[in-house]
């Protein structure tokens, strides 16, 4: 039984391809047409998961999609005579689109299947899950356990917003809801917005940007707009909102009470927006954390897992985890909208269409996430011809060898390798490295590589091995999901001079001995690496730490900012050529910055729109 997984028409379009309940292939939209976020129809996606299926479209049994239009167009309809007169604007703006198009999305995707193979009756095949249980799906099925609560969290689906399920072996069952508009998701988005970041892009920029400050607003949060009981439910005080019937998230009550507008983007950071962001967070964290203790007692289950968009927010996950509710907790790596595509599809295997679920014996199916494309040596090498690059072909202990002393000598590298990662973290295989004991790391990869804030923290990638030896975390961290606080053993201890600095004054001070990975609060978003899931990306740290004798190197996504991820071998060419990255491996291709053409050298700096 072959099921192929969609997500589209919102933001992060993907595919997936699911064959006798097994995770064939997975890829988001943004990577092949190098759009941010691409909402469109995912094409390429779907072209991909085929071909690495080796199988033509006919062959596909059933389409999944990832939510139901019509109670999505209900939930719309409904707020907007609630609220009317207000939201006349946003009414007439949105009103035309669904009827034209997003109101009979079964059509228009029997349509955009037709350019496969016109000879199938699409519409016959398709399935439809709701958002909620998609998001539950993709963390449940693909997760280690035989039986666990399932916690989703994200902006609104069709109605709900907040949801908790039970799975157990091929079942899964939502047995609670909060429904829009009390959003734990939109509340967050809601401070991105007023601290000057992109709505469903910069909640990780407002993440990073917690730890300068401190939470002097939670209670004013907590008095003013949201009302969260103990067992973690919780009700939005909508006065203070606008995203139910206007184009902006908050309104000038919202203003009033925090003290000004919001602020412009690019406008400069001040200590008024680090304590606005660490007080969103820690409510944040509060709401997840009475959600889960109230679950874990009402169930007695020892398992979690999470998904949905504030599953990405690793601290919080950190929090969940410590506070040890849950004996075990497992997040989908595509825990946003993309990774819907895949729990559509295994919602439909499973739940639709009886699918029996594989045994996991203590390991989980998303094969490290590495489930997008791969490219043979013959196929980079001749890519990377026509791109003009200047190459060396090297044996893979030459290439690891070669690269973990580019990494121990403090230069960037740009690290393309296997299938490219599933969901919005880069692990290994789309990666830029450098040295994590270099005290200007952190500062050079935001400013001459990435081209972002400097305030943006980067992630250690540690051998499994040696995960407790160097931070406060004893199992398993593949997916960079989980915050945890270096090892006492390995901190540098603050002079009183620079314990009295204030927000990003705190930059600079190295505060352990891999400082390029350790945030303002000794924290660190980790990333245990397997020998099993990602063998070269294993070699090439063990390398690096019998050079230096650390077992860690900084991680970061290979792309510059408002770029999707690279996705093909001239992707990675472009992005080297147009940063300051000194060295970039492609499969065995070693490239240096210095034995480049200079002609093919780029102006990358403002080639994106910011995110």
């Amino acid at each position: 039984m072959i099921v192929l997984g969609i997500s589209a028409f919102y933001h992060d379009s993907a595919a997936t391809l699911v064959k006798d309940g097994r995770i064939v292939a997975a890829a988001q939209e943004e990577r092949f047409s190098r759009k941010k976020h691409d909402a469109g129809f995912p094409v390429n996606a779907i072209a991909y998961c085929m071909a690495e299926a080796g199988i033509s479209a006919s062959q596909i049994d059933h389409v999944a999609f990832y939510d139901k239009p019509f109670l999505k167009f209900e939930r719309l309809l409904e707020t907007y005579v609630a609220m009317a007169p207000r939201g006349f604007a946003s009414f007439k703006t949105a009103m035309p689109v669904w009827l034209k198009e997003k109101l009979f999305q079964k059509d228009l995707l029997a349509k955009e299947l037709k350019a496969w193979d016109k000879s199938v009756n699409w519409a016959e095949r398709l399935l439809f899950a709701e958002h909620h249980v998609s998001h539950a799906a993709s963390a449940f099925f693909p997760s280690p356990f035989d039986e666990a609560v399932v916690l989703t969290m994200d902006g609104v689906g069709e109605w709900a917003t907040t949801s908790a399920a039970i799975g157990k072996g091929s079942d899964l069952k939502v047995i609670k809801e909060i429904h829009f508009p009390h959003s734990l998701g939109l509340l967050y988005s809601a401070f991105t917005y007023y601290t000057g970041f992109k709505v469903n892009s910069g909640e990780y920029k407002v993440m990073g940007l917690a730890p300068y400050g401190e939470p002097k607003y939670a209670k004013l949060i907590f008095d003013h707009i949201l009302d969260v009981k103990p067992d973690g439910s919780f009700h939005l005080d909508q006065s203070y909102f606008d995203y139910c019937t206007g184009l902006r998230m908050t309104n000038a009550k919202f203003d009033a009470l925090f003290g000004g507008p919001p602020r412009r983007s690019e406008e400069k950071l001040d200590q008024r927006h680090m304590d606005l962001a660490a007080s969103v967070q820690a409510v944040t964290e509060e709401v997840v954390l009475r959600l889960t203790r109230s679950l874990a007692k009402e169930t007695g289950i020892p398992n979690l897992c999470l998904a949905g968009g504030v599953a990405l927010n690793c601290v919080a996950n950190g929090h969940v985890l410590r506070d040890g509710a849950f004996k075990n907790i497992w997040i989908q790596p595509a825990a946003g909208d993309a990774g819907g595509a895949l729990g559509a599809a295994l919602a439909a295997s499973h739940m639709q269409l009886a699918q029996p679920r594989a045994r996991q014996d203590g390991q989980d199916a998303m094969q490290g996430s590495y489930l997008g494309p791969a490219f043979s040596q013959a196929e980079i090498e001749k890519r990377l011809t026509q791109a003009g690059a200047r190459f060396q072909v090297l044996s893979e202990a030459e290439m690891i060898g070669a690269c973990a002393q580019s990494l121990a000598d403090g230069k960037a590298l740009g690290w393309f390798q296997g299938r490219m990662e599933f969901g919005p973290r880069a692990l290994g295989g789309r990666s830029i490295l450098g040295d994590p004991r270099s005290p200007s790391m952190q500062k050079t990869l935001n400013l001459k590589v990435k081209y972002r804030e400097s305030f943006r923290p980067f992630a250690p990638s540690v051998l499994r091995e040696d995960v407790a030896q160097w931070f406060d975390l004893e199992g398993d961290s593949p997916y960079m999901l989980l915050v945890a606080p270096v090892k006492e053993a390995h901190r540098r201890a603050m002079t009183d001079q620079e314990q009295a600095l204030f927000g990003i004054e705190k930059l600079n001070v190295p505060r352990s001995s891999i400082p390029a990975v350790t945030h303002v609060d000794y924290s660190a978003r980790i990333q245990t690496v397997h020998a099993g899931t990602n063998p070269r990306y294993h070699a090439l740290i063990s390398r690096f730490k019998e050079l230096t004798g650390c077992p860690v190197v900084v991680n970061t996504s290979f792309n510059v900012r408002g770029e999707p991820i690279v996705g093909s071998p001239e992707d990675a060419f472009r992005c080297f050529m147009g940063t300051e990255i000194e060295a970039l491996a492609v499969g065995n291709c070693l490239m240096l910055k210095e034995e480049q053409d200079p002609a093919l050298k780029l102006d990358y700096k403002d080639k994106f729109e910011l995110d």
